[in-house]
Parts: C-alpha cells; sequence; structure tokens
C-alpha cells in the first residue's frame, strides 16, 4: 500500500473518530491515562452473555491511540470476552497496518489496556484511573 496513501486513512480515521462518544447500555467503563505523552481515555463496553455487543471511547487522546481505539473497538464487536482478551500488540500492529515507533508504543496500547482492565473486572470500576502499561 502506498504509505501517502495509508496515511491519509489515518488522518481520515483520526478526524471521523468511528466508536467515539458516549455508550448507552455500557456494562463497563474505565478511565485511564497515558503519562508519557498525557492521553487520557475513557472506554465503555457493553457486554451480553459473554459477548462484546457494542464499544465506545472518549477522551483527549493523540492521533495514534485515537486511531488505535477506533480500530480496535471496531473490530471488537461480537467477539467473546475471553478472546478480546487475547488480543496484544500484533494484533494492533495489524489493524493500523503501520510501524509504531518504540517511543509510541504506550499510545499505540493505551486502548487495549483500558479495554483489558474493563472487561477482566468483576463488575465495572467507574472512574478509576491507571497508570499501568505492558509491552504486549
Amino acid at each position: 500500500m502506498n504509505s501517502n496513501i495509508h496515511r491519509q486513512e489515518l488522518l481520515d480515521l483520526y478526524a471521523e473518530k468511528p466508536n467515539y462518544g458516549e455508550l448507552i447500555g455500557k456494562t463497563h467503563e474505565i478511565n485511564m491515562n497515558n503519562p508519557a505523552c498525557s492521553d487520557l481515555i475513557n472506554v465503555q463496553v457493553a457486554i451480553d452473555k459473554g459477548k462484546i455487543i457494542d464499544a465506545k471511547f472518549s477522551g483527549e487522546t493523540c492521533l495514534i491511540s485515537t486511531v488505535s481505539a477506533c480500530v480496535l473497538l471496531e473490530k471488537i464487536k461480537g467477539m467473546k470476552v475471553a478472546d478480546v482478551l487475547k488480543i496484544g500488540k500484533k494484533d494492533i500492529d495489524k489493524l493500523l497496518n503501520v510501524e509504531v515507533i518504540p517511543t509510541r508504543v504506550e499510545c499505540e496500547l493505551l486502548a487495549l489496556e483500558a479495554l483489558k482492565e474493563a472487561l477482566n473486572e468483576k463488575s465495572p470500576k467507574l472512574g478509576q484511573f491507571k497508570e499501568a502499561f505492558k509491552n504486549g
């Protein structure tokens, strides 16, 4: 793929922000921040019978965090929670179809880490901030 075309697709996703906003009927929600670049993300998920029904995010996020959240949350709709918890960095790399420089990996994985944290909770953790990141 031509890198200029792909770059434009990423910029379009950033501008359009699919899956951005408030989720009515959410069952899980978490806020997480990335101290490396001051991103703050709120991830909301609706789960029914062990499957992701819908997912949204909001917050102040950089281009990489925003685009990563957009594509990740689109991918997980309809997936089983157990399968979502298996998603890792390589999966996000594939979704983005771009190589993220090492200093921006935390931005790339912010939505994934927030999502996993929310899904691993027995009950929704509303309004909790975490500063934990894993590189895998």
